[in-house]
């Protein structure tokens, strides 16, 4: 005598339902429902396993505009405002023009230079800065500043190196 359920990894049915074979339920022409189950439950596993094997690839461009025109250079970080005379050091000029920093950086892959803390407002600098647009004022040489005293010393996207 057949026992009144027989359960395989996929469904359950009365043992009349199919015939068992190895723990398996075929569904044989009598109960059209149960056949419709089997049915779907393989085509929800195909459909899983096929959704999770093809994943898209997703690319992401972000264009950063031109670089601030600031007379002294910018900070090098976010929003790159212009920084004051005397945050740069002279050797992020070349020939008075500013080298760049962050993603407008064109200098030497291994760059460092020296930067005065004291003038970053991240640091507590409350002084005057130059706007976007505006010109270096007269005397105030980015390459020969005699004046600079540099403590810190950042890569070409401000990470202090020692």
């Amino acid at each position: 005598m057949a026992p009144p359920f027989a359960c395989s990894l996929l469904l359950c049915a009365p043992s009349s339902a199919g015939i068992r074979n190895d723990q398996a339920i075929i569904p044989t022409k009598e109960d059209p429902l149960n056949t419709l189950k089997y049915l779907a439950i393989t085509a929800v596993a195909a459909v899983s396993l096929t959704a999770s094997a093809s994943r898209p690839t997703i690319q992401t461009m972000v264009e950063v505009g031109p670089a601030p025109d600031c007379p002294y250079g910018y900070y090098d970080y976010a929003p790159y405002a212009c920084a004051p005379y005397g945050y740069y050091g002279p050797e992020w000029f070349s020939g008075g023009v500013f080298i760049g920093a962050g993603p407008w950086f064109h200098g030497p892959a291994n760059f460092h230079g020296h930067v005065d803390n004291h003038f970053d407002v991240q640091h507590g600098y409350k002084g005057p800065a130059p706007n976007k647009g505006d010109k270096p004022e007269p005397g105030k040489d980015v390459v020969h500043n005699s004046n600079f005293k540099g403590n810190e010393v950042h890569d070409a996207h401000g990470h202090v190196r020692k």
